[in-house]
């Protein structure tokens, strides 16, 4: 598995998820509730039509692969690659007509991600990345992406999906610290944060109650832009759970010593 056969078949996925995904985008969808309990955790028969299409077609290519859907689960293969999939990462934005939602494609070797591929057909933006080269594609042009250079908290722009996602007091407490000490903090961007932290536009992604496959094909994004990922206590992102993406190593530490902080 290398860069020059994956890069092209990441975006042939993305036209097959944007043939399903756009047509019923800002239309009349019928809603579930996937929760248990409290809150909404909504899903679409566009997200599990969009992944069928997604796992049928990485099968037919890599029959031998294991392949991870947010929808379906796992079907098991024989070799120790595994596709991850979220159909559509962001649901609550499509559901609502805000074109932040993407559907997230990532590879892993061993549960380490390797590659990984953001999309969102609407604006076109396309965002790759695995083993040093990250990248956005457009219809006019491709680019490499890059992190920004290092810059304090003070002057730090922080993304978060959503206050709702830390729930524990000592959670919230520690993304407010944070929040208070950086220059901006904007929520809403789902999956758009860690590719616009990739791209040099922000710096910080701070995130919590993930799922492995809202983050898994994101990693490879980051990593290879020159990014750094670690969960908030610091070790490898290797599940899901609370995730902090930085682009420097430094600012890493400074963001972990804020939400460790005791108050």
């Amino acid at each position: 598995m290398n860069s020059e056969e994956i890069l092209p078949f990441f975006l042939h996925l993305s036209e097959i998820a944007a043939s399903v995904t756009i047509p019923s985008f800002r239309k009349y969808l019928s809603v579930e509730d996937k929760s248990i309990g409290n809150g909404f955790d909504p899903v679409t028969k566009i997200d599990r039509d969009t992944e069928q299409a997604l796992i049928s077609e990485i099968l037919s290519h890599y029959p031998q692969h294991s392949v991870l859907g947010e929808e379906t689960g796992i079907t098991e293969g024989r070799d120790s690659w595994t596709w991850i999939i979220d159909p559509i990462d962001g649901t609550r934005s499509y559901i609502s007509g805000f074109p932040t939602w993407a559907t997230l494609i990532g590879l892993l070797k061993d549960n380490v991600p390797i590659y990984g591929m953001m999309s969102q057909p609407l604006v076109k933006d396309c965002f790759i990345g695995g083993r040093g080269l990250a990248e956005l594609v457009r219809p006019e042009a491709r680019s490499l992406l890059k992190v920004r250079d290092y810059r304090s908290l003070p002057e730090v722009v922080l993304f978060s999906t959503s206050p709702d996602m830390f729930i524990s007091s000592q959670e919230i407490s520690a993304f407010d610290r944070l929040s208070k000490a950086v220059k901006l903090t904007r929520y809403g961007a789902d999956s758009y944060g860690y590719c616009l932290l990739a791209a040099g536009c922000i710096d910080l992604v701070v995130e919590a109650d993930l799922e492995y496959y809202d983050i898994a094909p994101l990693i490879p994004i980051v990593e290879s832009a020159g990014g750094v990922l670690s969960d908030w206590e610091g070790n490898p992102v290797r599940s899901g759970g609370r995730v902090v993406a930085a682009s420097t190593h430094e600012l890493l530490d400074e963001a972990l010593s804020v939400l460790a902080a005791q108050e």
